[in-house]
C-alpha cells in the first residue's frame, strides 16, 4: 500500500525520468584562447537519475515510476528522447528502455546493509549498465529475426550499445561523488 510519502517520491521520479530524458550530457572544456567549447556526449541524464533515484529510493518507487513513464512515452504523450507512441515498440531504442529494469533490480543491491562503497558501486553500476545494454541488444536481435532485417543490426549496435556504453560507465565517477553524501544522508536517517 502506498503511504503519502512514497507518492511523493514516485511523483518526483517521474518527474525526473521525464526531465533527464531531454536533457543530453554536455561537458565544457577550456581552449588553449581561454574559450569554452562544449563537448556533445551522445546520452542523456536518465541513465545516471535512475541510478540515483535507485540509491535515493530503492527498486519498487523507480520500477513504478519508470512504469508510468513508458505508459506515458506509449499512449499519452511522447517523452521518450526520440518521440514515443506506440510505434516506439518497433524501434531499436525501446530495448534499452526495457534494459531499465535489470539495471534497477542490479543497482538496488547496494542499497541491501547500505553497501555503497566505491568498489561495490563501480562493481553493480558495470554490471548494471552491462544487463541494460545486453537487454537492448537482445530486444534489437529479435526486432531483426522477426523483420529479417539482418543487414542493419550491427548497425544499431554501434548505434545503440557501443556508441554509448562507454560513456555511460563514464558517468559513474561523477555520480559516486554524488552518492557519498547521499550515503551519509541515510546512515544519519537510519539512526
Amino acid at each position: 500500500m502506498f503511504n503519502f510519502y512514497k507518492l511523493i517520491e514516485l511523483i518526483i521520479s517521474v518527474q525526473l525520468l521525464v526531465i533527464t530524458t531531454m536533457l543530453p550530457v554536455y561537458i565544457p572544456l577550456q581552449l588553449i584562447d581561454k574559450s569554452i567549447n562544449n563537448v556533445d556526449i551522445p546520452i542523456t541524464w536518465q541513465v545516471p537519475t535512475i541510478i540515483l533515484l535507485t540509491l535515493i529510493f530503492n527498486k519498487e518507487v523507480v520500477f513504478r515510476a519508470f512504469s508510468i513513464y513508458i505508459i506515458l512515452g506509449l499512449f499519452v504523450t511522447p517523452v521518450f528522447h526520440q518521440g514515443g507512441s506506440v510505434g516506439y515498440l518497433l524501434t531499436p531504442s525501446f530495448g534499452y528502455l526495457l534494459g531499465v529494469y535489470p539495471l534497477v533490480r542490479v543497482i538496488d543491491n547496494l542499497n541491501i546493509g547500505n553497501k555503497i562503497y566505491l568498489g561495490n558501486f563501480l562493481k553493480y553500476g558495470f554490471l548494471g549498465i552491462v544487463s541494460m545494454h545486453i537487454t537492448g541488444i537482445t530486444y534489437n536481435f529479435i526486432q531483426n529475426i522477426f523483420y529479417s532485417q539482418f543487414d542493419i543490426f550491427l548497425y544499431n549496435l554501434g548505434k545503440y550499445s557501443i556508441g554509448k556504453i562507454g560513456y555511460h560507465f563514464l558517468m559513474l565517477l561523477p555520480l559516486f561523488l554524488v552518492i557519498k553524501p547521499i550515503k551519509r544522508l541515510k546512515i544519519s536517517h537510519n539512526d
